[in-house]
This record gives structure tokens, sequence and C-alpha cells, in this order.
């Protein structure tokens, strides 16, 4: 049974790369995580990346003892990552392969080429009772392979949507409808993520319905500098309804 409405997680990276521009603690990375909650986000993403960059391994620590919604943490399973991620046991952490020095995050998994590595990263995870989620293209080929590598949810990447969503929205999604139903039928969830904002979400959702959450960072954090965090947070929930 589909849950009636998807949650928003907000992903608070742009908060600690602001922090980090000037050095000190403002904004504050563990009050950004509180304020949003209290805003109405459903959980709360951090994407600690190994030269810390933004979020740093000590910011997703202090964070888990503010989270009394869920706590999504994402990253390449590297060691000292999956030594964190063990350390606070979130709600959930989502696989991404992210190379070392990359941008943002641009590619989701091959689950078929990495199945055996992501077979064990994820045995580890589900024993310590972490729901688990991989990140992905939207290949359908890619669902019967990450089902065998026992995740509990994929998160698509929506870049290539966002991408094509202005000049052609049913191409741009097509490949999402296609795959989030394979992903449905083989009893996998389906979270989503990366460049959706306030003018492609409510299409997305409408068209996938199988959706159980969103990661939206970026967009949502430009647009509180216009419309303010409070309203932004409010904004983005009510397109999920």
């Amino acid at each position: 049974m589909l849950s009636d409405r998807p949650k928003l997680s907000v992903n608070i990276n742009k908060f600690a790369t602001l922090r980090n521009a000037r050095g000190g603690n403002n904004p504050d990375v563990v009050k950004a995580a509180i304020d949003c909650q209290a805003y109405g986000a459903d959980g709360i993403t951090v994407h600690p990346r190994p030269d810390e960059r933004h979020i740093r391994y000590q910011d997703a620590k202090d964070i888990k003892d503010v989270i009394v919604t869920e706590y999504n943490i994402e990253g390449n399973p590297v060691k000292d990552f999956m030594d964190l991620v063990l350390q606070i046991r979130p709600t959930q952490v989502t696989l991404v392969p992210d190379a070392v020095n990359v941008l943002t995050s641009d590619a989701g998994w091959d689950c078929k080429e990495n199945l055996s590595f992501l077979k064990d990263v994820i045995s580890e995870f589900k024993r310590a009772g972490i729901r688990t989620s991989v990140f992905l293209d939207p290949d359908p080929y890619q669902i019967e392979w990450a089902w065998k590598t026992g995740a509990e949810r994929i998160e698509l990447y929506t870049e290539s949507y966002a991408a094509g969503f202005h000049n052609s929205p049913e191409k741009a999604i097509a490949p999402y409808i296609k795959t989030a139903q394979l992903a449905a039928e083989a009893g996998i969830d389906v979270n989503a993520g990366h460049d959706l904002d306030l003018a492609n979400l409510e299409y997305f959702i409408k068209e996938i319905p199988e959706i159980k959450e969103v990661s939206i960072g970026h967009a949502l954090i430009c647009d509180a500098i216009y419309y303010g965090l409070e309203n932004v947070v409010q904004m983005y929930k009510n397109k999920l309804t």
C-alpha cells in the first residue's frame, strides 16, 4: 500500500558549505537540523565526503543527538564512512558511488558490476538495523541486480529528469516511471533526489506514486535565501501532497 505522501528529507550540506567558507560555527548545522524538523521536514540528510568540504564526520555525529524524525546519511561506503555510519546508526544509509574529488553526485551504481561488494556492505548495515538504499540511474535493467544486493530501497538519481523537464516532462520522466514500477514489483521501496525543485517536484511525484521519500538540499537552500527557511520547507511539502 502506497503512503499518502512522500516524505521530505532536507539535505543540510549547504549550511556546512557556507560555514566552512568563513570558519567558525555560523551557520550552525546542528541548529539547522533542529529548525528544519521544527518547520516540518520529515527527515534530515547529510552527505559527508572524505575531504569534509561541507558536512564533517563530527557534524554527522553531533546531528544524531537532535534527530526526532528520520536520519539519512549518504556516501561512498569506504571504510571510514562505514565506521561512521555503524557508530551513529541512522535510520537510513544511502550508498552513493562518488569518486573522491567529485563536485556532486553524478551517477548511480552498476549493481551487476558491484554485486558482491554491495551485498557485503548492505549485509553489514542491515545487521546493525540500518535501512539501506542504493543510488541508481533510471535504468530498469538495474532493478534485478539492486534486488540481489539486498537493499531495501533505491534512490533514483533525478539529474537527467531535472535537465529535461522544461523541454519535455513526459520524455524526461519516462525511464523513471518504468524503473520505479519494476522496483515496486520487486518489493523495493523508492526514494528520489538530485536537482528536484519547486518547478519540477510536483509533476515527478504525481507521475510516480511509488516514491516514499525525496531528499532535497541545494535547491531548497537556494530558495530559502529568498523566501526564508520555514516558508520554503512548507512550500516543498505542499508539492508532495
